[in-house]
């Protein structure tokens, strides 16, 4: 179908992008500037629409520039990314600062807009209030320079961990019990094989490398990416943000973060990550005696599980309590045949159409591009980035484009991953349809008239819940033989996938351990500013982690949501709680029946940031959300498929 929007024009040759991009920031900068102008001057009838209009400038701006910092493969047009943003956050903090665009806002009555109208004006005059507006001159000259710090060293931190990263030299006996495509992608040089600290490289690596000692080498470059720089650029970014926090009235920082959340408050982020915790100690402690036990009849000597050892000997129980041998179950899941899944298995639940642009100009080879629509409706189009390469984004995350808005601009999003390019952990696979998800919300909410509600704009703490729930569509026997299938086109048995559901339930107890420990190192970093950061992570370590540290590591230089997430990296697990729920709605021997998975479409991602997520949830649900499926989820042990 012709679209009716046009998708944005990137450039078709390397030489093209510096001046693409340059041009495309200035123009819409120099646009928002009138329109902060024109705001300031503008009346109550017209006042929300000129800053609707701003607000998409900006958006824009900050879409590409935070994309291409991440992603490109030119160094040099990534530090322009990054100038770029600082430009746009400098334009962004004077306007938040601004008394009379803010008295322009404040002199709408908050009766006359419709009710999206109503959202977007409340919202706006509350920003302004946690931006300073109100404060005296010397305050707001300060948050002002306290912004442009905070956006210097997100950027810096952001960076030491894209441009930090490792590798190892391991002799090439180390590779006993490495898959066989691993070991061909990773020949030995005078005996020695190379590891690098790329998920593709050290997963694989730590699941099942028979040599302790190499996994523990391979570990400790992994834990240390970014490691020193980062250290001291982390212990900054916490002091600031905690003065920013104070400046405007709130006891320390998570108090001014959570006040736009759904958790509310500060001190309730420390009370979940303690309740997660309790509820998760039995099951761990559990998980963890079985797979000290099993390593201590090959090592009698062990002391205990720790971040070097833990992967391997899950991979062992699984194996012999569960009959499931990762090795194996990969031999399933090839990269091309699970994007092609991916896709058939969102279009159909969904209802989506995503149509190949092989013509379309991207910032790198390996990147695909797709035209999306719903039914006979165009919404915009996606790519996707999901290889690693030197200097890009080493996680995985979905990044906007273009904020898609009704009648003006069809949403655009990219899916930034790091995948290798032959066979996949299965693991993997539910990474990609998790962050699918949230590519599937930017596309089907990016159809207001308001920007502040489209795509992704909920509250962050629910972001990841609708991405957690698709995660359910990755083990269900059903959809994944759709797609997985072994070199012989053989599709992956039910049975198999049975046991690798029963396998993957073993350790649950445990790695949401590990979460409340990565949960509670956001939070309490942020809550305290420890002087000694790496002293502190081995105390928290001991509070929360049941899988023991390794000296000399240090975990928090390269925990990367630590920039964007700050304080909230408990969002994962509030989210799951709400996920487990919302999947409780579907039906488990039917996971396409289109009424319910169309009911979810049109309620909950849908409605982008239109209204508050308790409330979509309740809609769709029936009754607001609780957690009795998580906990039912969590106290179930683990029992092998018999």
């Amino acid at each position: 179908m012709t679209p009716e929007l046009t998708p944005l024009r990137l450039p078709d040759t390397d030489a093209g992008w510096e001046p693409w991009l340059a041009e495309r920031a200035e123009s819409a900068l120099q646009r928002a500037a009138a329109l902060r102008d024109e705001l300031a001057a503008a009346g109550p009838e017209t006042a929300l629409s000129v800053w609707n209009r701003l607000n998409t400038e900006l958006a824009g701006v900050f879409a590409i520039s935070s994309l291409l910092a991440q992603v490109h493969p030119d160094p040099a047009l990534r530090e322009q990314a990054e100038q770029i943003e600082v430009s746009a956050n400098r334009f962004r903090s004077e306007l938040m600062l601004d008394a009379r665009a803010q008295a322009s806002l404040a002199g709408v009555d908050p009766a006359a807009p419709d009710a999206g109208g109503r959202r977007v004006l409340a919202h706006a005059l509350r920003d302004f209030r946690r931006a300073g507006v109100e404060s005296d001159d010397a305050t707001r000259e300060r948050l002002r320079a306290l912004d442009e710090q905070l956006v210097e060293l997100g950027q810096r931190f952001s960076r030491g961990i894209r441009e930090g990263g490792r590798s190892t030299a391991v002799p090439e006996s180390a590779l006993a019990g490495m898959p066989a495509d691993w070991i061909a992608a990773h020949p030995a040089v005078d005996g020695v094989v190379t590891v690098s600290t790329d998920y593709p490289d050290t997963v694989p690596f730590l699941s099942f490398a028979h040599d302790a000692d190499a996994r523990r080498a391979v570990t400790e470059s992994f834990l240390n990416v970014g490691w020193p720089e980062n250290d001291e650029v982390l212990g900054e970014l916490l002091r600031v943000r905690h003065e920013y926090a104070r400046l405007l009235g709130y006891a320390d920082w998570p108090s001014y973060d959570a006040e736009v959340k759904m958790i509310g408050s500060g001190p309730a982020i420390g009370d979940f990550i303690a309740s997660i915790a309790e509820a998760a100690q039995a099951a761990g402690e559990r998980d963890l005696e079985t797979l000290l036990q099993r390593a201590r009849r090959d090592d009698p000597t062990l002391a205990a599980i720790d971040v070097s050892n833990w992967r391997y000997w899950t991979e062992v129980v699984r194996r012999e309590q569960f009959d499931v041998d990762a090795q194996q179950v990969r031999a399933y899941f090839d990269f091309t045949k699970v994007r092609a899944g991916l896709l058939e298995v969102t279009g159909r639940l969904f209802g989506l159409t995503w149509t190949p642009v092989p013509s379309a100009a991207t910032w790198h080879q390996e990147v695909t591009a797709y035209e999306v629509s719903l039914g006979e409706e165009y919404l915009g189009r996606i790519y996707l980035d999901l290889h690693p390469r030197e200097g890009k984004y080493n996680h995985a995350a979905q990044f906007v484009l273009v904020p898609g808005l009704a009648g003006v601009q069809a949403a655009e999003g990219v899916l930034v991953c790091n995948f290798p390019r032959g066979l996949m952990e299965h693991d993997d696979v539910v990474t990609l349809f998790h962050e699918f998800g949230h590519l599937v919300h930017h596309m089907l909410a990016g159809r207001h008239a308001w920007i502040d509600f489209s795509g992704v704009a909920t509250e962050w703490d629910f972001v990841e819940a609708p991405s957690q729930m698709l995660e359910e569509w990755a083990w269900d026997a059903d959809v994944l033989a759709s797609f997985a299938s072994d070199a012989d086109g053989t599709p992956i048995p039910a049975d198999l996938v049975a046991r690798m559901r029963a396998a993957d339930e073993f350790g649950k107890g445990f790695l949401a351990r590990t979460q409340t420990f990565y949960a509670a190192v956001s939070y309490l970093f942020h809550l305290e500013r420890p002087d000694d950061l790496t002293a502190r992570l081995a105390e928290l370590y001991e509070a929360y982690s049941l899988v023991r540290p390794l000296p000399g590591t240090h975990f928090h230089a390269g925990f990367g949501h630590l920039e964007g997430y700050s304080s909230a990296y408990y969002t994962y697990k509030w989210s799951l709680v709400i996920a487990k729920d919302l999947f409780s709605a579907f039906d488990s021997a039917d996971l396409f029946a289109a009424e319910v998975a169309h009911r979810y479409r049109d309620l909950v991602l849908a409605p982008g940031g239109s209204r508050d997520a308790a409330d979509l949830v309740t809609d769709f649900l029936g009754r607001p959300y609780d957690n009795a499926a998580f906990q039912a989820w969590l106290e179930t042990p683990a029992e092998p498929v018999r």
